[in-house]
């Protein structure tokens, strides 16, 4: 694996090279290839599902391809909407380079951070889109053209969905996402149900007394309980499994086989998380709980409107006081991404209650 700065550079000279040719550049009249690029978390780039449906319905004979960590790409592999994802690790030389030699392409949209758009231009991509910048400097320089942030509340995935010209895209149906292929493992049979209790954030997790009360309440109504977590969050397990008795997933699976056991689950129940996410594509009935971020930009929105999902939160914690998404200001959006060094007593995770767990499952079932 090739440092980070290598890559970088490589991609900068390619870029600046094609930027400094000759001639004015020109939005395409036919679009015959299109590249969105991204290097997003798991629950990001699972958001941008409305982007790709609003482009192929846009752009219904081209060939569209989507990059994303090398972790995500197996679940794109039955290529929902016609994707072709390339997975793109920001530190390899190598994926650097296989995107530049696939290039070629007539639109490229950025949807995330703007920095990107050099890896576009280097890639050959004619024109490129971006969301403006709040203050514009060299990320910039590749952008031919650029979207408004929204001034009213949008979930982030139908945000993404504007750098596209036409209509909103119709409601997703789980079906409309081929189920990818996964590896053999021990999984359960029977009636089960799945509490994932890892999160990207220590602020986003959920006190254990409170797991281990819907355990119970879980285990009385006749449900297997199915415990699971991301790699390096066994240690989360134990408090809520004391006795050891229960299944527990975490860091055993992959995310196709993660799809799979929630496919077959009753319900989850997991925090605001990458999972949270993954279930709204499986369509597995979810309760998402929401600590210091926001359902209004990352829950189902429009979009996901018909899917099984509940988000808990409690919108008037004092300190959600913070307002940017991709380094952009939207008055609108209330959340908190403070680190454990600035709060050390994340009150908003606990503002969601067992019995509003219970209750938001039992409506859902």
């Amino acid at each position: 694996m090739a440092s980070r700065a290598l890559p970088r550079l490589y991609t900068l000279a390619h870029a600046a090279t094609r930027m400094a040719a000759p001639g004015r550049r020109e939005r395409p009249v036919v679009v015959r290839r299109m590249l969105i690029v991204h290097h997003l978390l798991l629950g990001d780039t699972i958001m941008l599902t409305p982007l790709l449906k609003k482009s192929r319905a846009r752009f219904p004979d081209a060939e569209i391809v989507l990059t994303c960590p090398p972790a995500f790409a197996p679940l794109y592999a039955g290529r929902p909407y016609g994707v072709k994802v390339m997975p793109l690790d920001a530190r390899s030389f190598s994926d650097h380079r296989a995107l530049r030699r696939a290039g070629g392409f007539d639109l490229a949209l950025v949807p995330g951070d703007n920095r990107w758009s050099w890896l576009a231009r280097a890639a050959g991509a004619r024109w490129v889109v971006a969301f403006d910048a709040d203050r514009a400097g060299y990320k910039e320089w590749p952008v031919d053209e650029t979207r408004r942030m929204p001034d009213r509340p949008m979930a982030w995935g139908e945000i993404a969905s504007l750098l596209v010209d036409g209509e909103a895209p119709a409601l997703f149906s789980p079906d409309e996402w081929p189920a990818p292929p996964y590896s053999p493992y021990e999984h359960p049979v029977g009636r089960y149900c799945v509490l994932h209790l890892g999160a990207s954030s220590p602020h986003k997790l959920w006190p254990a007394e409170r797991w281990l009360a819907v355990r119970d309440w879980a285990e009385r109504a006749g449900y297997e309980v199915l415990l699971s977590a991301g790699r390096g969050e066994e240690a989360l397990l134990a408090p809520v499994d004391p006795d050891g008795r229960r299944s527990r997933f975490a860091g055993r699976l992959d995310l196709t086989q993660l799809w799979h056991l929630l496919k077959n689950a009753a319900f989850l129940i997991c925090p605001d998380t990458g999972i949270a996410h993954l279930a709204r594509l499986v369509g597995v009935p979810t309760v998402a709980i929401y600590g210091p971020g926001s359902p209004v930009s990352t829950g189902p929105g429009l979009f996901w409107a018909a899917s099984p999902f509940r988000a808990l939160w409690d919108p008037e914690v004092a300190c959600r006081d913070q307002d940017r998404l991709f380094e952009r200001r939207l008055p609108w959006l209330r959340q908190c991404w403070r680190g454990v060094a600035e709060c050390g007593d994340p009150v908003c995770i606990r503002r969601v209650g067992v019995d509003q767990v219970i209750e938001a499952v039992e409506s859902l079932l």
